[in-house]
């Protein structure tokens, strides 16, 4: 059986870039974040108005969180070259904010289901960012010069 390379042996070309490693940091506290907040919402559900408060500062955290990963994604898309992570990023960072102001105006009609799909979709861009590489790609040189 032939030994499988580390990620230190990985061509430079092949190795994520540093812009990608930022973006992967904030997906990954999107997602913690995102599912802290059906917990803080269920504690207040259960009775601790308390629970209110917390629901509300993790709101919050989620869209600064949120603003943090679309210029991530912005940063990827120019020095990466990869434009869907950046319009996946604004459509959580959209979703999330129809899901703050719903939440402000009591429309829970409109609230759980989106937060619901907001969090199947923090999740799989978590996972899409994840699962492969964000090499930096490189300029193809001109033959002509």
């Amino acid at each position: 059986m032939e030994p499988q390379a580390t990620l230190d042996e990985a061509p430079p070309e092949a190795r994520t870039a540093a812009s990608g490693w930022v973006l992967r940091a904030a997906a990954t506290l999107l997602l913690i974040c995102g599912f802290a907040q059906p917990t803080f919402a269920g504690v207040y559900l259960s009775g601790d108005f308390e629970g209110l408060a917390a629901h509300a500062m993790g709101a919050d955290l989620l869209s600064l969180i949120s603003i943090a990963q679309v210029g991530a994604a912005a940063a990827v898309w120019i020095r990466v070259r990869r434009a869907w992570p950046f319009w996946a990023s604004l459509a959580l960072l959209l979703g999330g904010m129809a899901q703050y102001l719903a939440g402000i105006e009591g429309a829970l009609w409109l609230h759980l289901p989106l937060g619901v799909a907001l969090i199947a979709g923090i999740t799989v861009t978590f996972a899409a960012l994840w699962m492969r590489p964000l090499p930096r790609r490189m300029k193809e040189a001109r033959a002509d010069g």
